[in-house]
């Protein structure tokens, strides 16, 4: 794979060659810089307080600790520090969310019980203010981001559809008016290779600014296909972020992002047949049908805002696209047999997915010493997806009770979606250290879905009509009302109580080949209400920062997936209901200079009270059962301690992060089951003014857990033990 005409090894020359000029330079510029002052250099001053941090969670500016809700922060400096590449690295990290891909870069996110189990996720992801609209249009890498900000529990009021769990709210960094950028070079096992650049600068300070930064990444497989000896699940993938600014004066500013991704993978969901065979001989399957997914995703959007001094404005107007197929059948038994395959390349026809979204907000400016803050907005979408997709019966079909052989169905499914939304938001200091919240938001949705079905029996070419083209519609509405009440102490310490209502939008089945389960058949939004108690307090001269939050969640018409086999189509049904309740608490200190401690505990107790699953065999009913990818706990501690060399720009860190994760299950039944298990990360680096040179691993103790795995038995594992090193300069 070539970028900009250069193969990869060009790239690592050209990087080394690069970071090798970087350090001489750096290097005279410490000598330099010693002469002056030797005391005051940014990487030699260790702080002994914790930094205040500002956050958009609420769509408007705000200091963490004083907004009354649940939110997790990531800065710039803990993101590289953590090491993050995808979304999904932060899981583990937050309390109570766990998200983990099952093998084709889809992120499947669960948090406080609240799971994702469809193309319509419950936890939302915002990329510099822009909905990832469903699971087809958002793009998993990460790279030059400034924050990433996790909002617990349902956003239904500010954020809307699909945000009932809560939100995934990421902010790339921005152009200024001083010339900045960065390099990165790394490499580890499994000829792992990560190559990023970016660089921003102003063309006309205070008036038009630009950014751009590439990433390269590509790595070998973790698994082993013992029917060819060769490794399975080769990624590589190359994403691009570019920023043009412009300030038409002191009030007005217009901003154009365009983002994309574009990824092969070389064996896509690698999975075993079962928990005792994958544990017994991990990253080892036997699959006779091997491909390559191409995953191309691109996001555009276009941002105006106001800033006045009573009033401010902004409109983003966004579209996003992806087309992902394989280039040759994908192996749907997972065996070596040629018995079922799944094939999906039609054309740029088929499985290209649009998205379409605006949204208008006004709100009041950000004043902490305002008694009175507001905003309203409204938001618009429509999405169009076209899914062609061919489940294939080969000469071994019979082998697995398919009772014929040598035939095709064919399917075809055209689906619109269209919807607005209003909402708004006030809040009101009753007195200085009391604040009322209100907020109300009203979905409306409508969506349109034909099918139709075909067949073709060898050695006949032709295809012959199974279910005719046939349409039907489905409208719904939600409203999501927020109250929130927050008290600040004298001392700083906030405590607060709210309620809030979440959903996750409905819609109409797919066409399969399993006559029982009729295609066109509407399910209802999925709804849940949630209660909070929290409080924050810093201590000791901000050198120790606390939240700890209480919440109870009742999810009311839950939708419960099928899979359908062998077409791999999920069916989803409104036939449960779920109870949340748990305790979360994040605390942060600086005991001593050099020395900072993070540690986070959350504790989910979940469960269906009532769901009862159809079956052939007749209805079961599995109430009691826990939630789908929801640990029953989880708690990270992550130490490191950071050295400044005395009259020198130097210093070095050690750093490790310990992550416990608590029973999960991957099936309704509750028969698929990971065990409490615990990953070890650790890094250590060397910083030379702004050259950064680190030695990491991930899962250093290679730790073999289930990841994700399928209802009919099949796991995905977790990344096996990584290791690598990572040069960094920034100028």
């Amino acid at each position: 794979m070539k970028v900009f005409g250069l193969n990869k090894s060009s790239w690592v020359v050209f990087l080394m060659v690069f970071f090798i000029n970087q350090l001489a330079a750096q290097t005279n510029s410490v000598e330099k810089y010693v002469k002056v002052d030797s005391t005051k250099s940014p990487s030699n001053v260790i702080e002994l307080k914790l930094e205040e941090v500002i956050i958009t969670a609420q769509k408007r500016e705000e200091l963490l600790q004083k907004a009354p809700l649940s939110v997790s922060i990531f800065n710039k400096k803990e993101i590289e520090q953590f090491g993050f590449r995808k979304i999904n690295d932060i899981s583990g990290l937050v309390p109570n969310l766990y998200s983990a891909e099952p093998g084709d870069e889809r992120n499947v996110t669960s948090l406080r019980g609240i799971s994702t189990t469809s193309y319509d996720p419950t936890v939302a992801t915002y990329i510099d203010g822009v909905n990832q609209f469903n699971l087809d249009t958002y793009i998993p890498v990460l790279f030059d981001v400034e924050r990433i900000e996790v909002l617990r529990g349902p956003q239904g009021t500010l954020y809307g559809r699909n945000a009932m769990g809560g939100v995934i709210n990421i902010i790339t960094k921005q152009p200024t008016n001083e010339t900045g950028g960065f390099a990165e070079l790394s490499l580890g096992n499994y000829n792992q290779s990560r190559v990023a650049i970016g660089v921003r600068t102003p063309f006309i300070k205070n008036k038009l600014f630009a950014g751009a930064s590439i990433l390269y990444q590509g790595r070998d497989g973790y698994y082993s296909n013992d029917f060819n000896n060769t490794s399975y699940d080769q990624q590589k993938s190359f994403s691009a972020n570019y920023f043009l600014k412009y300030m038409m004066n002191s009030k007005w500013q217009m901003s154009l992002n365009w983002k994309h991704y574009s990824g092969n993978s070389e064996g896509p969901f690698p999975l075993a047949a079962g928990v005792e065979e994958g544990l017994a001989n991990p990253y080892k399957l036997n699959q006779n049908a091997i491909t390559t997914m191409r995953d191309q995703t691109m996001n555009a959007s276009l941002a105006i805002q106001y800033k006045g001094s009573k009033l401010q404005f902004s409109s983003i107007s966004s579209f996003q696209k992806n087309y992902r197929y394989y280039t040759q059948p994908i192996d749907g038994d997972f065996s070596p047999l040629d018995a079922i395959s799944i094939q999906n390349n039609y054309g740029k026809s088929w499985n290209n997915i649009k998205a379409y979204t605006q949204e208008f907000k006004i709100n009041s400016p950000s004043n902490p010493s305002n008694k009175l803050a507001w905003l309203a907005g409204a938001y618009l979408f429509y999405q169009e997806a076209p899914v062609k997709q061919a489940t294939r019966f080969g000469a071994d079909a019979n082998l697995l009770m398919i009772g014929d052989s040598l035939f095709t169905l064919l399917n075809t499914t055209q689906s619109n979606k269209i919807g607005m939304a209003l909402y708004g938001q006030i809040s009101y200091a009753i007195k200085n250290n009391f604040r009322v919240t209100l907020g109300l938001r009203h979905d409306m949705e409508k969506q349109k879905q034909s099918v139709a079905g075909y067949y073709q029996h060898d050695p006949m070419p032709d295809y012959y009509e199974s279910y005719p083209d046939t349409s039907a519609s489905i409208s719904f509405n939600a409203f999501s009302p927020k109250l929130s009440v927050d008290y600040t102490t004298k001392s700083g310490a906030v405590f607060y109580a709210s309620y809030n209502k979440g959903y996750r939008t409905g819609g109409l089945s797919p066409l399969s080949s399993d006559p029982s389960q009729p295609p066109l058949m509407g399910y209802s939004p999925e709804f849940s209400d949630n209660i909070e108690l929290g409080y924050k307090q810093r201590f000791l001269n901000n050198r120790i920062y606390m939240n700890l939050v209480a919440y109870y969640t009742k999810v009311s018409n839950a939708q419960v997936p099928t899979l359908l086999l062998p077409d791999a189509i999920t069916v989803t049904k409104n036939t449960g209901a779920l109870n949340s309740k748990g305790i979360e608490a994040e605390i942060t200190t600086i005991p001593f200079k050099g020395l900072n401690i993070q540690y986070i505990l959350g504790l989910t107790d979940a469960s269906y009270t009532s769901l009862n699953l159809s079956q052939q065999s007749g209805a079961i009913d599995l109430s009691g059962k826990r939630p789908l990818f929801t640990p029953s706990y989880n708690s990270a501690l992550t130490v490191q301690y950071t050295y400044a060399f005395p009259k020198k720009n130097i210093s070095a860190y050690v750093r490790s992060t310990m992550k416990n994760m608590g029973n999960t299950y991957f099936d309704l039944k509750n028969t698929i089951q990971q065990n409490p298990y615990t990953l070890v990360n650790a890094s250590m680096g060397l910083n030379v003014n702004k050259i950064s040179f680190e030695i990491w691993s991930k899962n250093w103790f290679n730790q073999n857990y289930i990841a994700y795995a399928f209802d009919f038995g099949a796991i995905h594992l977790g990344n096996p033990a990584l290791f690598g090193v990572t040069l960094t300069t920034k100028f």
